[in-house]
């Protein structure tokens, strides 16, 4: 994470039950959420940005992927986050992207750290 992040702390569950959002760090580069089971994920900005599920970056009716990370600035950085109800963030870009919802499970589903990678992989 870099030095100039900023941070800020809330609580959240979701309404399957005990997935919580401890901590939010917004970075240069990179953005962390800290769990509430104890696990750290941490994102590059791009790689985030670029899995956006709005109607902005997949096609409603066909799923088709029209933004991706391809297509994301390589010094895209998350400005600012939200709660959204018990279960999601929302991130305001600097790209003024701001339309996207990441539901919790999606975040857990995309960290690629050496622990989640293990687990996914069966």
């Amino acid at each position: 994470m870099t030095v100039d992040s900023r941070e800020y702390q809330q609580y959240y569950q979701s309404k399957e039950g005990s997935m919580e959002v401890i901590h939010v760090t917004l970075g240069n580069s990179d953005l962390g959420i800290s769990w509430g089971d104890g696990h750290e994920s941490i994102y590059t900005n791009k790689y985030l940005r670029g899995h956006c599920g709005c109607a902005v970056c997949v096609e409603e009716m066909t799923g088709r992927r029209i933004i991706s990370e391809d297509n994301i600035q390589q010094d895209i950085q998350a400005l600012d986050w939200i709660q959204v109800g018990r279960y999601a963030l929302q991130f305001l870009w600097s790209d003024t992207h701001d339309t996207g919802i990441y539901p919790f499970e999606l975040l857990r589903n995309l960290c690629a750290c050496k622990d989640c990678g293990s687990a996914k992989d069966g």
